[in-house]
């Protein structure tokens, strides 16, 4: 059973159509992540489908959604890698994360064509997952 620490996620009853929408989202995101030029946007696509994804997952695993307070991103990649057992999820996501951040607050970050393309292929991995996961729910 998936812990959910109050401090970040509260109960709340989704519908099957708001689940579809994170997933529907999520998969959108992607997409644009796979037919934009610029490996930035390509990036920030990609993490923001797997954010998605964590999202439906959650909501369908344990009917919680996450609270907008610090650290909140970490908590569901926390739980994501969690429900698909899948430690990559979050060893790669909390990567992607700091990497947003670093550009976010250092405006440092360079994003290379092939981390781009390796996002990509992973966050496409982990929306497949989810997908099987919540069906089975």
């Amino acid at each position: 059973m998936i812990l959910y620490e109050r401090e970040y996620f509260q109960k709340f009853k989704f519908t099957t159509a708001q689940i579809s929408r994170y997933i529907e989202s999520s998969v959108r995101d992607l997409d644009i992540a796979r037919k934009d030029q610029f490996e930035e946007v390509q990036f920030t696509y990609c993490y923001q489908a797997l954010i998605k994804i964590g999202i439906a997952v959650m909501a369908k695993n344990g009917g919680v959604k996450v609270r907008s307070v610090m650290g909140h991103h970490i908590k569901i990649l926390e739980k994501l890698s969690e429900i698909l057992g899948d430690p990559d999820v979050f060893t790669i996501g909390n990567a992607m994360r700091m990497k947003r951040n670093k550009d976010l607050y250092d405006a440092s970050c360079v994003v290379t064509k092939k981390e781009a393309d390796d996002y990509i292929v992973f966050v496409n991995q982990v929306i497949q997952k989810s997908k099987r996961i919540i069906c089975s729910l």
